[in-house]
């Protein structure tokens, strides 16, 4: 996963409390690491998940997509109704193919981007 997002154009990383890369581009964060917060839990222990990872997505659509497809390991919580990002376990992150992970790395990033960034980046892989 940081392979893919450091190999989009423009990005930097910062980092959150606790030292958590949070990619950007355009200073606009696109994948984040959470720091364990209250509204993402183990339902069976009540521990907090350290691991969660955000991914910002295009559209209410895609997120649903996503987070209603059984086949994926990808969820949200009501701290993020309304938020266009979905949230996944990184120690899930290895349920997803490569190609599914580039798709979602790239997807995240072109919803952050300069309109100017994402038309360039897509006229050069010839994608519409």
């Amino acid at each position: 996963m940081h392979e893919l997002a450091l190999g989009m154009p423009h990005v930097t990383v910062d980092h959150a409390a606790g030292g958590r890369p949070v990619y950007q581009v355009g200073r606009k964060s696109f994948i984040f690491f959470r720091n364990p917060r209250p509204d993402a839990f183990d339902p069976a222990t009540g521990e907090r998940y350290d691991d969660v990872i955000v991914f910002w997505v295009p559209s209410p659509s895609d997120k649903l997509a996503l987070v209603q497809d059984p086949d994926t390991p990808f969820f949200t919580t009501p701290h993020f109704d309304g938020h266009l990002s979905v949230l996944v376990r990184g120690s899930r992150i290895g349920e997803l193919s490569l190609r599914e992970l580039t798709e979602v790395v790239q997807d995240a990033w072109l919803s952050r981007a300069s309109a100017t960034r994402a038309r360039q980046w897509l006229s050069a892989r010839r994608l519409p």
